[in-house]
């Protein structure tokens, strides 16, 4: 199953030069310009079986976003490269680094949940008259799942942007050879409400063993690919390509994508271990 990347290309976007290097295996590319509502520029690239993606903007009629292949989003908002840059210096102390993850899930998640939030409508006074408003609706609220423990710091302000969440905690652990995923602590409920909408939070996307392991629990519970919503400060083609073969339709918010993962499991050049870097043990 072949996954697309989305990207809303601005000055200096990770997809505005006219090569991508992906070491992985990644399908033919398929270059597709569209419009979304605000009139801005999206571009989607099909991934597939080359190393070297060569990508071409051209201009199109908007088309709809195809619900069959996982979709990876790459916002190129000069703060979300701000922090990545802050969370990838070696030099960077731990209260600094874990602050720098929270301001970053902050921005992914307002990016994620811009058309994904349950709203009500209607009319309120105002000081100077009545006004047609709309609210977030509180009775709808979105599940948070961070997967512990980096999880918790990319997901430390989700309350400050979602004004309605519930927060269920995964613990899961990867063996260090094997790079096999272990859950030890599972706080999510026995089935999630019909509707609901989830963002998995996971600031590495490396291999892809994690998160998968942490999504097919929430599915058990009730959940389908397109109410899931995967926020990561870091994704690697290894990953998402696993993603996209066992879960078509989800969409996954990254801050950059790294281009290989080493023999240990860890993105190249990434930014280390998130966990031990946001809590300095």
């Amino acid at each position: 199953m072949a996954f697309r990347i989305y990207n809303y290309p601005l000055l200096n976007s990770p997809f505005s030069s006219t090569s991508l290097l992906l070491p992985q295996r990644l399908p033919t590319p398929n270059p597709l310009l569209c419009s979304n509502n605000n009139n801005s520029k999206i571009l989607g690239v099909n991934s597939g079986k080359r190393r070297c993606v060569s990508v071409r903007v051209q201009t199109t009629e908007r088309r709809a976003m195809p619900e069959d292949k996982m979709l990876v989003f790459v916002p190129p908002h000069p703060l979300i490269k701000h922090w990545i840059s802050i969370l990838r210096n070696e030099q960077t102390p731990c209260p600094i680094f874990k602050s720098a993850m929270a301001e970053l899930g902050r921005l992914l998640m307002y990016e994620a949940s811009r058309d994904w939030l349950p709203t009500i409508s209607g009319e309120i006074q105002s000081p100077m008259g009545v006004a047609s408003v709309e609210f977030i609706d509180p009775r709808e609220p979105v599940s948070i799942v961070p997967i512990l423990r980096a999880g918790l710091a990319l997901a430390e302000h989700a309350s400050s942007i979602l004004p309605a969440t519930k927060t269920y905690h995964l613990g899961i652990i990867r063996d260090e050879e094997t790079l096999q995923p272990t859950v030890y602590l599972d706080k999510l409920p026995e089935k999630f409400p019909e509707g609901s909408r989830v963002f998995v939070v996971d600031p590495m996307l490396a291999t892809g063993g994690t998160v998968i392991a942490a999504i097919e629990l929430i599915k058990e519970r009730g959940i389908d690919n397109k109410q899931i919503k995967v926020i990561s400060a870091v994704a690697a083609p290894p990953a998402l390509q696993k993603l996209s073969e066992k879960f078509p339709g989800l969409h996954v918010y990254a801050g950059i994508l790294d281009p290989t993962v080493n023999d240990k499991g860890f993105i190249l050049p990434g930014l280390g271990d998130a966990g031990d870097r946001s809590f300095g043990t």
